[in-house]
């Protein structure tokens, strides 16, 4: 208690917390149901599959593009202020250009997959991975809890979730508008609200006079050289890409059709959605406590062994209790996924090129992850379908499948991923057992 007061008094916690609270607000309320949005269009899941995949090809490239950058910017806010401009405009960039191309067909709707790939992924899917690298950073700057921080964010798509389900079944343009209400305020709270520390801290940066902090470009390039980084990418590619491709490629459509009608099933999966994001805004203040207890790496490994369980449960039940409460572990999975990644980077390797490390190392790999995965796996889901339509068998071999994937990438992290005292080239990381015997070998 006496942490979250001292927290409440930083004005960069504030700043850092709201700002990242509208963000998700602004990309939650169209993202939990964007599945549902593409199928409404009439597209197959193998066309849905390819634009999730043209999505996750400039999500990549934009999102390396975005930690070179921020990781020269350092704490300045000129990106972020340019991603809050994009979220604020997603509602008539939906309405009048990404909705009518997709509907025309033919070529205009692959041109259309791809502006809109662009666009959503500059302000959204690449700009979320920017925004948790800025936020980390202030972190540890302006000394407060990147845990409590981020939690804001997860509560910013909670509240939006429980909503958008109710407006998406009365128009499902209404959550787009809706996110570019919340980007202007997101843009207001980067733009305009600059706490005394960080004006100083600014200032600092400006002066010619001032040692270079960021990291040199030959520095950012070296990074795709290190075979340590590289073992890591491996394991997060069959981890965290499932993420996406199965959270928002697979399950919104096969829960909604747990229930008598789309709309009601539709009304209830946002709601529990909202419900679990909740859930796991809580667990981002949980989840630095079980790292100081079992570790960083430990940590890792156990949100893995979550995700296997998670989805592959989701195929063994097929009633709407059931598969909602597992899917509430999905609070726990993204919390041991997100925190432990940013602090092994930190743990690892040089802090200064921490921005570029995330994208590359978590995000990065994810999207090829999803590149490689969500094209095929769209395909291989229409042909169970066809080929095991009773209670939809299809769906729940395709989740089946996944699971297996998920637990290979369990054994491989096992082995490879390095332990928190092994080769130590940042911030030095011990667990509260530590501490104490440090403590008691100095009494």
């Amino acid at each position: 208690m006496a942490a979250q007061n001292r927290a409440w008094r930083n004005p960069s916690y504030l700043q850092s917390s709201f700002g990242i609270f509208m963000f998700f607000c602004s990309w939650g309320v169209w993202w939990s149901f964007f599945r549902i949005w593409l199928e409404s269009l009439n597209l197959g899941d193998t066309e849905i599959g390819w634009i999730y995949s043209i999505n996750s090809v400039a999500t990549m490239l934009i999102m390396f593009a975005y930690g070179a950058i921020q990781d020269q910017l350092g704490i300045k806010r000129n990106l972020v202020i340019v991603i809050s401009v994009i979220a604020a405009l997603v509602g008539p960039f939906v309405q009048f250009v990404y909705h009518p191309m997709l509907m025309a067909g033919g070529a205009v709707r692959w041109i259309g997959a791809l502006i809109g790939a662009i666009v959503l992924s500059s302000g959204f899917m690449a700009a979320c991975s920017l925004l948790e690298a800025v936020t980390e950073r202030y972190s540890r700057k302006f000394n407060f809890e990147y845990g409590q921080s981020r939690a804001w964010g997860s509560f910013g798509y909670a509240i939006v979730a429980l909503c958008a389900g109710f407006m998406f079944n009365v128009n499902p343009m209404i959550n787009f508008w809706v996110g570019s209400i919340c980007g202007l305020a997101m843009l207001g709270i980067y733009a305009f609200w600059v706490p005394v520390e960080q004006k100083a801290e600014l200032q600092k940066a400006a002066d010619p006079q001032a040692e270079k902090s960021g990291p040199s470009f030959k520095e950012m390039v070296a990074v795709l050289g290190m075979p340590t980084l590289w073992v890591l990418v491996v394991f997060m590619l069959f981890t965290n890409t499932f993420y996406v491709v199965f959270d928002q490629q697979f399950f919104p459509v096969y829960y909604r059709n747990l229930f008598a009608t789309p709309e009601i099933g539709q009304a209830t999966y946002g709601t529990l959605n909202g419900f679990q994001v909740f859930l796991e805004s809580a667990m981002m203040g949980v989840v630095p406590i079980i790292m100081r207890k079992i570790g960083v790496r430990n940590s890792l490994l156990l949100g893995a062994f979550v995700m296997f369980a998670r989805i592959g449960l989701c195929g063994v039940f097929h009633d709407p209790v059931m598969v909602s409460i597992v899917k509430l572990f999905h609070s726990i999975e993204v919390p041991l996924f997100c925190l432990p990644a940013f602090r092994y980077f930190t743990l690892h390797f040089d802090t200064k090129l921490s921005a570029t490390l995330y994208m590359v190392g978590f995000q990065i790999a994810s999207q090829v992850g999803q590149i490689v995965f969500s094209a095929p796996l769209g395909w291989f889901h229409g042909q169970m379908k066809t080929l095991l339509p009773n209670n939809d068998m299809g769906s729940r071999v395709t989740f089946w499948l996944i699971s297996l994937i998920v637990l290979a990438a369990l054994i491989y992290g096992f082995f490879v991923i390095k332990k928190d005292d092994q080769d130590v080239g940042g911030d030095p990381f011990h667990t509260d057992r530590q501490l104490r015997a440090m403590a008691a070998a100095k009494a």
